[in-house]
């Protein structure tokens, strides 16, 4: 996979009542929270009804219309999930294996998932915020401490196995987690990078590192100066 210092920065980052800017590479695409979690009977309940005509209109039957149907609620009650939990941005990510390319063994598709929570802290300095961020964390996470553009932060990452699930593969998953607290220090900003493509850690590792040192509290400066 290409880790190449290509970012788009997006439109919302002139947006003056933002808490929080920050960056994506290359191969990450939003998904809409807002537009995909309407408040009932609003004017963007309607434009998701409408926006979702198409796909019903198009399924071959009734079984799979109905299946199509159970699995967006299934999808929107996982996003309503990440919303309660205080997430507030997240994309999926879409890379091209051409790490091994050279010897035969790269190419594949790789996925992976990106968000952007807040979390609500009791009153400290914003160092001592990020250690406690990892305070609790199991022994086998790999932690770093670190200082960027936008202060102190903390990295830690861990490997999870799924429980035994039926239907379910019991594949790895590995998570990649920034814990930056904001400059009001009541608050902590946590990145994370989820994919069960576990070979290529160093990879997603260096990713949300620099997802990381391009985000900031007070304006898109950082992200000008890390874009060019």
């Amino acid at each position: 996979m290409t880790t190449a210092p290509h970012v788009t920065v997006d439109e919302s980052a002139e947006d003056p009542d933002a808490d929080i800017w920050f960056a994506e590479p290359a191969g990450f695409t939003a998904v809409p929270l807002d537009a995909l979690l309407p408040e009932p009977d609003s004017s963007a309940a309607d434009d998701l009804r409408i926006a979702l005509a198409p796909f019903l209109q198009a399924a071959p039957d009734e079984a799979v219309r109905q299946r199509f149907i159970a699995q967006f609620a299934q999808g929107q009650r996982l996003l309503g999930a990440l919303r309660e939990s205080g997430t507030v941005h997240c994309s999926v990510g879409l890379h091209r294996d051409d790490v091994d390319e050279g010897v035969g063994t790269g190419g594949g598709p790789l996925l992976s998932f990106f968000t952007v929570s807040w979390r609500t802290t009791a009153v400290a300095p914003r160092a001592v915020t990020a250690a406690r961020a990892v305070s609790g964390l199991d022994a086998r996470a790999n932690i770093e401490y670190a200082e960027l553009p936008c202060g102190p932060a903390t990295f830690s990452e861990s490997v999870h196995t799924p429980g035994a699930v039926e239907g379910l593969p019991r594949t790895p998953l590995v998570q990649f987690r920034a814990h930056l607290p904001h400059p009001d220090c009541r608050r902590l900003a946590v990145l994370t990078l989820s994919t069960t493509a576990v070979e290529r850690c160093e990879q997603y590792r260096a990713i949300l590192r620099r997802i990381a040192t391009m985000t900031g509290f007070e304006g898109p400066g950082a992200l000008r100066t890390a874009t060019g």
